[in-house]
């Protein structure tokens, strides 16, 4: 058999992919004019966008399995509890900066966000992966997801009762108003808030059990197969429980977490197939420069577009970001195709940055 790196290309290029894709439907010319593929569900369903957050929790995942696993082979156990410890503090002061940014108003400050639950859920996780053993890890994991559909469909709301799912009625909502009063995205509710950080959880470690499949000393051909068949097991379970439990991203129903983690392993078995299996890398290098960089890409785009926001231009005081989107894509492609040409020429901007770091091996580590 092949050595072993501790890196995967395929693992590389995946990341890259949902990095990128996440960026594309962040960034669009204008709100009005998006293509629905390219917008979140209103509430229950899936739409491609909405499986970009949690592909990208489920590469945590399988990623955390060669990060902490050979520092545990190697018996640094103690020292890797206080990295992990530092790196979340460091993704999550990230996501403030990414909430803050550029006004700095933190009496307005929201607490949740993209970042902020990347870095919960990477606690929590690699906690666990450190004290638990794989059975043990199986069990938590069935558990966080039974126990929070248990949780939204049997303890009642006040004033609304139980298992209602409405925005404003669940009991996530619920658990979110008390906790973050006043800092909720939406309000009332919060796509990224405490309560459905827990089954994000299970996203993640769903991931590490894909690490450990893919680590293990199988034939590459085997490990692909496994990953295909394993991930249209999780995506019929996940439909199949989506009829009592709805399929739902703000809310990370469990049905979201199986049906989103079998797209993540279908995805992932896809990239593994054709590089690592096959060896036909050369595709996969424009997805593997943003890979390689990817909170770094993230975090930069992110700080790029709330300055293009800030920026005011021209006599109407307009916002740079709309006034480029006006003058420059609008005029020749049109509202709808020029919103999604601007977003494209924002990825390709980002991409030419990340690539130049590539080049001079300039990788970002947090």
């Amino acid at each position: 058999m092949p050595v072993r790196s501790d890196r995967l290309d395929s693992l590389d290029a995946f990341r890259g992919l949902t990095i990128a894709a996440m960026i594309l439907v962040n960034n669009p010319g204008s709100w009005a004019h998006v293509y629905p593929p390219l917008r979140h569900a209103e509430w229950h369903g899936c739409t491609p966008t909405d499986l970009i957050f949690p592909f990208f929790l489920f590469i945590v995942g399988v990623a955390m399995t060669f990060s902490l696993g050979r520092r545990l082979e190697e018996g640094e156990r103690r020292r890797v509890v206080g990295k992990v410890v530092r790196r979340a503090l460091i993704i999550f002061a990230l996501g403030l900066l990414l909430s803050a940014f550029p006004e700095f108003r933190l009496s307005e400050l929201r607490v949740a966000g993209v970042l902020q639950r990347i870095a919960v859920v990477y606690l929590v996780a690699s906690l666990l992966v450190l004290r638990l053993s794989r059975r043990a890890l199986a069990w938590t994991t069935a558990g966080l997801l039974a126990g929070y559909w248990a949780a939204l469909e049997l303890i009642p709301v006040p004033g609304q009762g139980a298992g209602v799912l409405t925005p404003e009625g669940n009991l996530a909502a619920w658990v979110d108003g008390w906790l973050l009063p006043g800092r909720m995205y939406q309000g009332t509710w919060d796509p990224e808030g405490l309560a459905s950080t827990v089954p994000a959880v299970a996203t993640t470690l769903l991931g590490v059990f894909t690490g450990h499949w893919i680590r293990s000393r199988r034939e590459r051909s085997e490990i692909a197969a496994g990953m295909f068949t394993a991930g249209w097991l999780a995506i019929l379970a996940g439909l199949a429980w989506s009829i009592w439990f709805p399929l739902n991203k703000n809310l990370w129903t469990s049905s979201y977490v199986l049906f989103t983690a079998g797209a993540a392993l279908e995805g992932l078995a896809f990239c593994y197939w054709l590089i690592d299996g096959l060896g036909y890398r050369a595709w996969a290098r424009p997805a593997i420069v943003f890979g390689l960089n990817a909170i770094a890409v993230y975090v930069l785009s992110g700080l790029g577009t709330d300055l293009l926001i800030w920026i005011r231009v021209g006599m109407e005081d307009s916002a740079l970001y709309g006034w480029i989107y006006r003058h420059l894509f609008v005029s020749w492609a049109g509202p709808l195709n020029g919103s999604l040409a601007f977003a494209l020429a924002y990825l390709a901007f980002w991409w030419l940055a990340m690539a130049a770091l590539y080049r001079r091996r300039i990788f970002i580590k947090v």
